[in-house]
């Protein structure tokens, strides 16, 4: 059992990145399906795919990494991700204090009454929220 399921994703894309993989794979949640969302649509990463596991009824989330550059050269776009509310220490924002994150360069990720989304849209809609991550 894990206690912070959204941390153990991010660890795992962040030691994917480190290790140049093309993709990595864990065990998928629709929490975990919403970041894979906004990120592929902020562009952070290629694709995703949910893959139904034999004798399991949770599905697995494959989420494929994005890297620029030629191939020696090649880095990964993803340059930091950062767990911000934690199971043991929730951090709410109202929609006045929603973070910027590198001064708009990045994203937060927030889980609001209206779903899970971006912190721009966020402010944009007038909702706070908890604030899941930091992806810059």
């Amino acid at each position: 059992m894990q206690s912070d399921p959204i941390a153990d994703m991010l660890t795992r894309i962040r030691n994917g990145l480190m290790a140049g993989h093309t993709s990595v794979s864990l065990p998928g949640s629709r929490l975990k399906l919403a970041i894979a969302q906004i990120l592929k649509e902020e562009g952070f990463i290629e694709d995703f795919a949910t893959l139904a596991a034999e004798g399991s009824v949770q599905p697995t989330l494959r989420v494929s990494l994005k890297y620029v550059g030629e191939r020696r050269a090649k880095k990964p776009v993803i340059s930091g991700l950062e767990r911000v509310s934690k199971p043991g220490r929730r951090i709410y924002s109202g929609r006045k204090d929603i973070p910027w994150v590198l001064s708009g360069m990045g994203i937060a990720i927030l889980s609001t009454p209206k779903g899970v989304m971006t912190g721009a849209k966020a402010r944009k809609l007038g909702v706070g929220g908890e604030v899941l991550c930091k992806v810059w």
